[in-house]
């Protein structure tokens, strides 16, 4: 049973962004932040099958590719990497690559990684507020600049580069040879309104992802059967014991957890261990009402530690 407010671990870039606000009041140095990475507080704890993320992005990202379970396991690894994002704001241009416009074979995907003209290769598509973007693994793909998302995956960080816009880091030609299936992008289901408070973004065979969207002062009860992270996006609320804003999280694992929605409502993104949505995740409590201001009624909330005081840096570079 775990019901924790998550820190963040801030992980350098050379894509990143050096401004993080309103999602993060983390400090930088003048260094670019391309990921904040929500992670349970206590780092001996057992280690969670997913992992959420916040990517910040001002210049593009290597059009990589990621293994499969199969691929990843001969490799000696735990498993492979499917993904997921969500677009949290984007700039006019920004765009996004995920598949290929027509089927390669592997002599052709090589050649095109060597020359470059993977880049001619890729399918992009504009991104806008709001997308929602599945790649599974084995998916050749790209995020432009210009975005922030927020990206749930399983947690591995295997990745391998197949054009890195001359930043004269390492490519990966035969390992994404091997990972890749080097054709078009699956395609994906439309978001579905399950009820008034939850839209399915995406089920996928390793996690579920939503969007929950409450009313000012309603007040629920959201039941973590398995790992649950939440992270929220717009508005606030009281999320079991302690106060989160946007670009704050929690993480749930075999417990119920009581949210209070703020006076401006709460969106927030849910993502947990299963392969379809939860029927029973989100229950209404009766004590729902509408706040106002001034509200004798609404007791103040018991704050856990600040997240910016459990942030912590890390300085390697990765993909």
């Amino acid at each position: 049973m775990a019901l924790e407010q998550t820190r963040v671990q801030i992980v350098p870039k050379p894509w990143g962004s050096t401004d993080l606000l309103p999602w993060s009041e983390a400090g930088h140095d003048g260094v670019a932040i391309g990921e904040l990475w929500f992670q349970r507080r206590d780092p001996k704890a057992p280690e969670p099958a997913l992992l959420l993320k916040l990517l910040f992005t001002q210049e593009a990202l290597s059009i990589q590719v990621h293994p499969d379970d199969a691929l990843a396991q001969a490799m000696g690894q735990a498993h492979g990497k499917t993904e997921a994002w969500y677009i949290l704001s984007a700039t006019p241009q920004a765009t996004v690559g995920v598949g290929l416009t027509s089927v390669l074979t592997s002599a052709q995907l090589r050649c095109a990684i060597a020359n470059g003209s993977i880049t001619e290769h890729l399918h992009w598509r504009k991104a806008v507020k709001d997308d929602v973007i599945f790649v599974p693994a084995g998916t050749i793909h790209a995020i432009g600049a210009g975005l922030v998302l927020a990206e749930i995956q399983q947690r591995s960080d295997t990745t391998f580069r197949l054009f890195d816009h001359g930043r004269a880091r390492e490519l990966h030609i035969e390992q994404g040879v091997a990972a890749a299936r080097a054709g078009p992008a699956e395609s994906q289901a439309p978001p579905e309104h399950l009820t008034d408070t939850r839209t399915l973004l995406v089920a996928s065979p390793y996690f579920v992802l939503e969007r929950l969207d409450l009313a000012a002062g309603s007040a629920w009860e959201l039941d973590a059967r398995h790992e649950t992270w939440l992270v929220v996006i717009a508005g606030d609320a009281q999320l079991g014991p302690s106060q989160a804003g946007i670009g704050e999280g929690c993480f749930v694992e075999a417990q119920t957890m009581r949210i209070k929605a703020g006076r401006d409502g709460l969106t927030c993104l849910v993502a947990y261990e299963a392969t379809k949505p939860s029927h029973d995740l989100l229950r209404a409590l009766d004590e729902s009402f509408a706040l106002a201001p001034g509200n004798a009624a609404v007791q103040p909330p018991l704050l856990l530690p600040a997240l910016a005081g459990s942030t912590i840096p890390v300085t390697e570079a990765r993909p």
